[in-house]
């Protein structure tokens, strides 16, 4: 398996050169298919007004549930992941996980709590196999770390669907938490480049410092205050990615697989060890792992038109 497809989802350039070119119907990356709408306006001339970043970051943390002063944002939480990494000292991560885990932390190991280490990272809902973390076991893993002046850092990139299982409005009251947040992946904007850190005063000022006075630009400013101050569209969008990934389970269970998760993003499916060239066939892309043969992770089709393409290459076996 070509290291183009299992290192990150979204390689349809690769694809291409693979298996050929056609109408590719990517469902590698778990992004929501159906992007937020809204039509901005952004002044293209002018360096972005320290005002704008500020009217973000209190829209944005009114929707994590969280104070504005301990909200960041940057260009993208898998660049933040990176500057903590460098910045908390020698950590583990929880595995499996995202790529960037590991090389946020490229002295670290893979664990599946602290044991020890300066900083615990783990993503909540996790990704690939979408396990959800409760709450106890990240209070006992923060208390934890506390003590030793660590700190536990969750990403939450795909926590925006299932606010429930958020931490973010522990920020502050957990002194030793650190949250990421991503615009892209529920906003289904990922090229914008944007993302969110959660954390206190020490963390906030360690990457204002890094990145700034102009982290973002003006589209990303003006996208992102608008989107997150759309409610109905975000209410919207949660119970639409809800009945999607509930769709998915049956059409999943209808061709033989069971699918793991509770991510309405994406589902996870085992003994799929043919599947992924079987899909690449039908221009469906997915998202194999070169640690797991046996793994393969969908994204969630939205158009009609891509469920029944789906079904099809499902059962062209």
């Amino acid at each position: 398996m070509s290291g183009a497809f299992t290192h990150h989802g979204g390689a349809l350039a690769a694809a291409t050169r693979h298996f050929g070119g056609g109408d590719w119907l990517d469902l590698s990356t778990g992004i929501n298919p159906v992007p937020w709408p809204g039509a901005i306006e952004a002044d293209w001339q002018r360096l972005p007004e320290r005002e704008a970043l500020a009217a973000l970051e209190e829209a944005a943390a009114a929707h994590f549930g969280v104070a504005a002063q301990y909200c960041c944002a940057v260009p993208g939480s898998e660049m933040a992941l990176r500057l903590i990494g460098q910045w908390a000292g020698r950590g583990a991560y929880r595995w499996p996980a995202y790529r960037t885990h590991a090389a946020a932390f490229p002295d670290g190991a893979a664990a599946e709590g602290p044991e020890g280490r300066r900083a615990f990272l783990l993503a909540n809902p996790n990704n690939p196999d979408g396990r959800i973390t409760p709450a106890e076991p990240l209070r006992a893993w923060h208390d934890d770390l506390a003590a030793r002046d660590g700190w536990l850092v969750v990403d939450e990139a795909f926590a925006d669907a299932t606010p429930e299982v958020s931490v973010a409005g522990r920020v502050g009251a957990w002194p030793r938490l650190i949250v990421l947040r991503s615009f892209g992946k529920f906003f289904g904007l990922a090229g914008l480049r944007l993302g969110f850190v959660l954390g206190p005063g020490p963390v906030v000022a360690m990457l204002r410092a890094i990145l700034g006075d102009w982290p973002l630009g003006a589209g990303a400013l003006a996208a992102g205050v608008a989107a997150y101050r759309d409610t109905p569209w975000i209410a919207g969008a949660r119970r639409d990615l809800a009945a999607r990934a509930g769709r998915m389970d049956e059409l999943m269970a209808a061709h033989g697989f069971k699918a793991r998760g509770a991510c309405p993003h994406f589902r996870l499916i085992e003994g799929a060890q043919d599947l992924f060239d079987r899909l690449a066939r039908h221009r469906i892309l997915t998202r194999p792992f070169d640690y797991d043969p046996h793994w393969l992770r969908l994204g969630i089709p939205a158009a009609q038109a891509d469920w029944r393409r789906l079904d099809e290459a499902l059962g062209d076996g």
